[in-house]
C-alpha cells in the first residue's frame, strides 16, 4: 500500500469535507427549490452585480461547461437576466432572484455556521480560517500563471 502525504490527507479531507457539506446543503435548500451550486451563482451575482459570465465562471464551484448550463437555467426560472453589450454579458439578478437570495440566504447562512460551530471551537474556526485563506491564496496564486 503506498503512503499518502500530509499534504494529500489534507487535501482528502477538504475535499470530502466539500463534497459532504455540498450533499447537507443541497438537502437543506430542497425546502427552497434551490441546489447549492444556484445558491452559489445566485449569491455571487447578487454581490458582485453585473458581473460578465467569465468573471462569474472564476467565482464559483460549477465549471466552466456547467456554469453556461447554470446560467441558462436560472434565466429560464426568472432568477437572472442577460443584458449583452457588444461582446460582453453581463448578468444581473432579477426581482424574482433578489427575492429568492432574500428568502434563502439568512437560512443558508445559519445551516452552514451551526456545522461550523457544532464541531470547532472559535479559536479553532479563526485558526482555520487563516490557514485556508493561505491555501487558497496560493492556488490563486497558481492559476494566475
Amino acid at each position: 500500500m503506498k503512503k499518502n502525504t500530509l499534504g494529500s490527507l489534507i487535501w482528502l479531507r477538504i475535499a470530502r469535507f466539500t463534497h459532504q457539506s455540498n450533499l447537507l446543503s443541497n438537502d437543506f435548500l430542497k425546502q427552497f427549490e434551490i441546489t447549492t451550486a444556484q445558491f452559489d451563482v445566485l449569491n455571487q451575482v447578487s454581490t458582485y452585480q453585473p458581473i460578465t459570465q467569465s468573471h462569474l465562471a472564476t467565482k464559483v464551484t460549477v465549471s466552466e461547461g456547467g456554469i453556461s448550463r447554470m446560467l441558462t437555467r436560472l434565466e429560464q426560472d426568472g432568477y437572472i437576466q442577460r443584458k449583452q453589450e457588444w461582446k460582453t454579458k453581463w448578468k444581473t439578478l432579477t426581482s424574482k432572484g433578489e427575492n429568492k437570495m432574500n428568502e434563502v440566504f439568512e437560512h443558508q447562512l445559519f445551516f452552514q455556521t451551526s456545522i461550523v460551530n457544532e464541531s470547532l471551537t472559535e479559536e479553532e474556526q479563526r485558526t482555520l480560517y487563516k490557514l485556508m485563506t493561505k491555501l487558497q491564496k496560493h492556488t490563486e496564486s497558481k492559476m494566475e500563471n
